[in-house]
C-alpha cells in the first residue's frame, strides 16, 4: 500500500502510547479500589466473560483510531473497478471458410449469435464498433451504444474470398485512433498494404508523433479478432500486431473451427481452411492479451462471456481514504453503543 502523505503515519506512534494510558489507567484503579474481604467472590462475579466484555469498547476505539490516521496519511491501493470509458472493436471474418459446418449451424452463424449475445450482455456504456474483413476489410458500424445499430451490422455480413487478417486489425486501430496515419483506403484492395512506420508518420506530420508505450497498457479499448483461418492477402497479422502493441491496445483473438482443417465446397469449387493458431496466439501475446480456441457453438459462447467479464472491468490505483475513515467511523459508534449499552456510560 502507497500513501500520498506518509509523514503523518508517525501519528500512529500515539497508539501504543494510548495503550500504555489505558494500562496505567486500569492499574491506577485497583490500587484505589475498595478493600473486599474475599477477593475470589469478585473474581467470580466478574468472570472471563465480564473482563472481555470491560476491555472491547477501549479496543475498538483504539482501533477507529488507527483506521482515522491511516485515512489521514492518504493511502492508495489498487482495486478493481467496472470502466467507464470504454470501446471494443469486434474484428470478424467474413471469408468464405466460415461457410464449415463443423461448429453447428455453421461458423458464420455461431460467430454472429455469439458476438450478439456478448453484445447484449455489456454493460450499456460500453461502445462497440464491427469491422468485417475476408480479402479486404471494411467498418461495418462505427463504435456506437446502439444495441440495434450492432445487431444489423451483424445479421448484414457477406461472405467474400480471401481472408486479410491484418487489415482487420489495422483498419479497428485506424477506427480507434483517426489521427495515427493509417491509410484506410489502401486496406480496401487486394494489395498487401504496408503500414508507415512510425518514425515516418512523425517525420512528415509531427502532430501525429507519439510514444510507443507498454503493450496492454492502454485500458480505454481494445480488439478481438475472429477468424477461421490462414491470411492469405493484406497486411501482415504480427506487423499489425506491432501497431496495437505500442499503442498499448490488447488485441485478443479467437480461432473458430477444428486446427487440424476443415474441406469446404461452394458452387463448383473446393478448399481446404486450417486454423492458424500459431499466428494468432503470437497476436495476442505481443499485445499482452489472450488467444481463444472454440471449436464449438458452446466454447465459443463461453469465449465471449469470459471477454465481456474482463473487459468491462480495470485495476486502477485508487485512494481508499474514505473507506477507511468510514471503517474508523462505524467502529468508534460500535466502541461507542457497547458502552453506553452495558455501563451506562461512553467508556
Amino acid at each position: 500500500m502507497v500513501f500520498l502523505w506518509p509523514t503523518l503515519l508517525w501519528l500512529l506512534l500515539v497508539v501504543p502510547l494510548l495503550v500504555l494510558l489505558y494500562w496505567w489507567l486500569l492499574h491506577r484503579r485497583k490500587k484505589t479500589a475498595l478493600s473486599y474481604s474475599s477477593l475470589s467472590l469478585v473474581r467470580e462475579a466478574m468472570g472471563p466473560g465480564q473482563n472481555l466484555r470491560r476491555h472491547l469498547p477501549p479496543v475498538l476505539f483504539l482501533l477507529a483510531l488507527v483506521a482515522l490516521l491511516l485515512a489521514a496519511a492518504r493511502p492508495l491501493a489498487v482495486i478493481t473497478l467496472p470502466s467507464q470509458d470504454q470501446t471494443i472493436m469486434l474484428a470478424m471474418d467474413v471469408s468464405g471458410s466460415m461457410r464449415a459446418a463443423d461448429v453447428e449451424p455453421d461458423r458464420i452463424t455461431a460467430a454472429q449469435n455469439a458476438a450478439k449475445a456478448f453484445i447484449a450482455e455489456l454493460p450499456r456504456h460500453v461502445r462497440v464498433g464491427i469491422v468485417a474483413f475476408a480479402g479486404s476489410a471494411q467498418l461495418a458500424q462505427l463504435p456506437t451504444q446502439s444495441r440495434e445499430d450492432l445487431v444489423k451490422a451483424i445479421d448484414s455480413f457477406q461472405l467474400q474470398r480471401g481472408t486479410a487478417t491484418g487489415n482487420g486489425i489495422m483498419l479497428s486501430l485506424a477506427t480507434l485512433f483517426p489521427d495515427a496515419g493509417i491509410d484506410i483506403s489502401a486496406l480496401g484492395g487486394r494489395q498487401a498494404m504496408r503500414p508507415k512506420p512510425i518514425d515516418e508518420i512523425g517525420k512528415q506530420d509531427p502532430a501525429k508523433a507519439f510514444t510507443p508505450v507498454a503493450p496492454g497498457s492502454y485500458t480505454s479499448a481494445a480488439i478481438i479478432m475472429l477468424t477461421d483461418g490462414q491470411r492469405t492477402t493484406g497486411v501482415d497479422p504480427l506487423e499489425a500486431a506491432k501497431w496495437a502493441a505500442d499503442r498499448g491496445v490488447r488485441v485478443y483473438t479467437v480461432g473458430v473451427g477444428t486446427v487440424a482443417g476443415e474441406t469446404i465446397g461452394f458452387e463448383g469449387w473446393s478448399m481446404r481452411v486450417r486454423l492458424d493458431e500459431e499466428t494468432l496466439k503470437a497476436v495476442a501475446t505481443r499485445t499482452n492479451a489472450e488467444y481463444f480456441h472454440a471449436a464449438t457453438a458452446a466454447d465459443l459462447k463461453k469465449v465471449y462471456e469470459t471477454l465481456s467479464s474482463r473487459l468491462t472491468v480495470e485495476k486502477k490505483e485508487t485512494e481508499i481514504s474514505a473507506l477507511l475513515a468510514l471503517a474508523g467511523a462505524a467502529l468508534a459508534l460500535l466502541a461507542a453503543a457497547l458502552s453506553v449499552w452495558w455501563y451506562g456510560r461512553v467508556m
